[in-house]
């Protein structure tokens, strides 16, 4: 087996409300996936996260951004590819409730347009590249869920 090779990712889980995911479609993939992009050289993993936010979404502001957790998959044995994945949760105030915005940053998805709407994280179903992997762990997860009624 040869040397290693790591691939580093920022993934952006983005909420609005107590209970609205963003995600989009776009070219590439197959089903809804979530901001995210590989890592520049020198580019620590926020920075990242809030570039490819801009590049891919056009939006440009983000609240409290919060580190979820950091895994390593693979993503072929030979020769061997790691990704580390950077998963966080950052809040937005976001009045629209689809857009599609076109990437213009000069990169590889120059050109590529990208179909944002807004989901309940609960019943969004599977998203492309398994990057609903850690959903589970944003508050709106929980905040998705049926409420229980009290009998009387």
């Amino acid at each position: 087996m040869g040397d290693v090779t790591y691939v580093r990712k920022a993934c952006a889980y983005i909420t609005r409300g107590s209970s609205e995911l963003l995600v989009f479609e776009g070219p590439g993939h197959d089903g809804l996936q979530i901001p995210k992009g590989t890592l520049e050289p020198g580019e620590s993993p926020q920075e990242a996260l809030f570039r490819e936010v801009r590049e891919e979404s056009g939006l440009g502001t983000l609240n409290g951004t919060q580190h979820l957790t950091t895994d390593v998959w693979t993503r072929r044995e030979e020769p061997p590819k790691r990704y580390v994945w950077h998963f966080f949760h950052a809040t937005v105030y976001e009045p629209r409730d689809r857009w599609t915005h076109t990437v213009t940053d000069g990169g590889g998805e120059h050109g590529s347009e990208f179909e944002f709407r807004w989901v309940q994280p609960a019943t969004a179903g599977e998203f492309a590249l398994d990057l609903d992997e850690y959903v589970d762990l944003l508050p709106v997860a929980a905040g998705a869920e049926p409420a229980s009624s009290a009998s009387d």
